[in-house]
């Protein structure tokens, strides 16, 4: 019998009865004493019968072998079952995210449907551009300078500085406002392709919109009202200092419009981060905007750090990709344009030709082609890692596809407690 420490022997069996002749003789029977054990476990509590038995011989006992499975405080210790790798049906592993997956992952949807990919994106670039390139040409390009002084002018007030900035900056907030409704609804419209692409399955521009118009009135509602809330808080975060300015304090109302406005820009992008989901939520789950918008700000909530960070990469991303295109298409808008290009974006003339902005446009419809969807394909699929990391979606697409035993011991993807979702 095997007498080693922390192994509870069986039950009794021939070989432990006592000693047949000990027991004729009236002897009693002698009970081994157990010996101090080495791994520091305790003897089992229940004992073989009183006898005079002997450990086998042949060498010391091994200690008794490492059990499988997950180790007690999580992780996996050596000598250990690995978990079985997730299964990746699609353009993503079933299992949560990492940074560099989730950007892999908008990439390889649009390698792998970009005829579907690039025609959204397309579309919505020639709508966003052409209005951008329109308010460009129409309404800025007869004031740019002309109504506000230079900013180099030493002898500006701080009012006439602030009209200047305000100038300045009111043909690319048009574009930049262009641009977050383009992202918009590209993140709507890819959102039914991306969740397909996860499946390992292909989605058509018509069957794309298809899936998107019957939540057309609540995308619109949802498009416009994003972007208000954020105008709102900066405007409400300058409008003491720019009352103050008014009242004839030039330089101290400039001065709290400015640390108003900071501040006002910091909330305003806490709540766009908070958000970001809220169109993936509209397009796959089915709500309305209201609900889409609680729903993304219970996704990200107790994340929004992660959040961030994974969105400010993103665009980043799509920012040198569509420097790369756009730096050459301006050179050749610029060689078009003559000396009058260049003084319009060094902000001296007021005198620029529809050549120039048409070629600024053309690469900006370029690139917007091209960037959109990175950015709409990274937002799509956070939406979707929230949801594996907190809800086990990924145990719901593996149903889906038809993956036979995920979600059983072996493998194991690590998922946050559900408990903790309700209560992020």
């Amino acid at each position: 019998m095997n007498d080693s420490p922390g192994w509870a022997p069986p039950g009794s069996s021939p070989s432990d009865e006592p000693d047949h002749d000990a027991r004729q003789q009236g002897e009693p029977a002698a009970r081994p004493v157990p010996e101090q054990p080495v791994w520091g476990a305790k003897w089992a509590q229940r004992q073989p019968p009183a006898g005079r038995w002997t450990a086998p011989t042949g060498g010391p006992t091994p200690p008794p072998a490492r059990p499988t499975g997950p180790a007690p405080g999580g992780g996996w210790g050596p000598g250990r079952r690995q978990p079985a790798p997730a299964p990746r049906p699609g353009v993503i592993p079933l299992r949560p995210l990492g940074v560099i997956e989730i950007l892999d992952g908008a990439m390889a949807t649009m390698r792998a449907h970009w005829r579907t990919v690039l025609g959204i994106s397309l579309i919505v670039s020639v709508v966003t551009q052409g209005l951008a390139t329109a308010a460009t040409g129409l309404w800025f390009k007869d004031n740019r300078g002309a109504a506000a002084p230079s900013l180099d002018d030493p002898d500006a007030t701080a009012g006439e500085a602030m009209r200047a900035v305000a100038s300045a900056l009111g043909d690319s907030g048009v574009t930049l406002l262009l641009g977050v409704l383009g992202t918009i609804v590209t993140t709507a419209l890819l959102t039914v392709v991306t969740a397909r692409a996860v499946l390992g399955r292909s989605v058509s521009p018509g069957e794309a919109w298809g899936g998107a118009r019957p939540y057309l009135f609540q995308l619109c509602g949802l498009l416009f009202l994003i972007p208000a809330i954020a105008v709102a808080i900066i405007a409400a975060g300058m409008t003491p200092g720019l009352l103050l300015a008014a009242a004839g304090v030039d330089s101290e109302g400039a001065a709290l419009a400015s640390l108003g406005g900071l501040a006002a820009a910091g909330v305003a992008v806490w709540l766009w981060v908070r958000f970001s989901l809220a169109a993936p939520a509209l397009m796959l789950e089915k709500q309305g905007i209201m609900a889409a918008l609680r729903r993304s700000a219970k996704l990200v909530r107790g994340a929004w750090w992660r959040v961030f960070g994974v969105q400010l990469l993103a665009v980043v991303v799509a920012f040198i990709l569509g420097a790369i295109v756009e730096v050459p298409t301006s050179l050749v808008g610029m060689v078009i344009g003559g000396d009058n290009a260049m003084d319009w974006l060094s902000g001296k003339s007021v005198s620029v030709g529809w050549t120039f902005l048409v070629v600024v446009g053309v690469g900006g419809v370029i690139s917007s082609t091209l960037t959109f969807p990175i950015s709409a394909g990274v937002t799509a699929l956070l939406y979707m890692d929230q949801r594996i990391r907190r809800e086990g979606l990924d145990l719901e697409l593996a149903r889906a596809t038809g993956v036979q035993g995920y979600g059983t011991e072996e493998h194991d993807s690590g998922h946050e407690p559900v408990g903790s979702a309700s209560g992020n």
